[in-house]
């Protein structure tokens, strides 16, 4: 099987945004490929998400952890909401 680069998934609060672009931008310089949430909806109001649509990118970010060869947890403060307790209980 050819190498291939680690595969980390960010997790953590939305209100840690800018948190988790940093962490994107220094695990990509060092090679990393990285997935992470694919919008911040606390960032950008005008974008109006459904509840539906909340649902769905919460499996669709289960599924990039399902992915990932580990997951990063960035939690200034500590801070670990819901969703990010429900994805550390991903096996």
């Amino acid at each position: 099987m050819p190498n291939r680069p680690e595969i980390v998934c960010i997790c953590g609060s939305t209100r840690f945004a800018g948190d988790m672009l940093a962490a994107n931008g220094d695990l990509t310089l060092a090679g990393v490929l990285v997935v992470a949430p694919g919008m911040f909806s606390h960032r950008e109001p005008s974008k109006k998400v459904t509840d539906e649509q909340k649902a769905a990118l919460s499996e669709l970010h289960l599924r990039k952890i399902d992915l990932a060869d580990r997951v990063l947890v960035v939690n200034p403060g500590g801070y670990v909401g819901h969703s990010t307790s429900r994805a550390r209980a991903v096996p």
